[in-house]
């Protein structure tokens, strides 16, 4: 057991307003706000762990998680890791990386999917420069920008 060394009321404790649903699809610009080596559950791999606080053009604030597999058992995943990180690092401008810390700060645009399931919450399926991060979402012309396939989702219609 634990002592607390004081007494919490829940009356005086502030009410959360965190809102863990998944944000819908669709691109967000974001900032790298954390970034480390973790071990595979397995023990025969490591992925770099990367935490991403959205900056716009909504759900300034909301946080997205993602894995970059940088050894792994698997070839495929393994290889699927690291063309993300490659493509993290061209977006963020670095031409090399050798420390987790050189990604943090990065300012990106960042494509998310709803998955659904047992784990239901947000994947990022893409990364993409931002030509002015200051700016909002106003990437560079070279990165193409795919027409949408269908019509918007109720939630991003204004």
């Amino acid at each position: 057991m634990a002592f607390l060394n004081e007494e919490f009321s829940v009356d005086t404790l502030p009410k959360g307003t965190s809102n863990f649903e998944p944000l819908p699809e669709g691109w967000y610009n974001a900032t790298i706000t954390g970034a480390e080596v973790k071990e595979t559950k397995a023990g025969d791999g490591k992925y770099i762990a990367c935490k991403y606080t959205v900056t716009g053009p909504s759900h300034q604030g909301r946080v997205v998680f993602g894995n970059l597999n940088i050894k792994n058992a698997s070839t495929k995943a393994e290889e699927i890791g690291r063309q993300q990180l490659g493509e993290i690092m061209r977006a963020i401008g670095l031409g090399k990386v050798s420390d987790t810390d050189q990604l943090i700060g990065g300012n990106l645009g960042i494509k998310l999917s709803v998955k659904t399931g047992e784990y239901a919450g947000n994947e990022i399926k893409g990364y993409r420069a931002l030509t002015n991060p200051a700016q909002g979402v106003i990437f560079k012309a070279s990165t193409p920008v795919a027409a949408p396939a269908k019509a918007a989702p109720p939630w991003a219609k204004k």
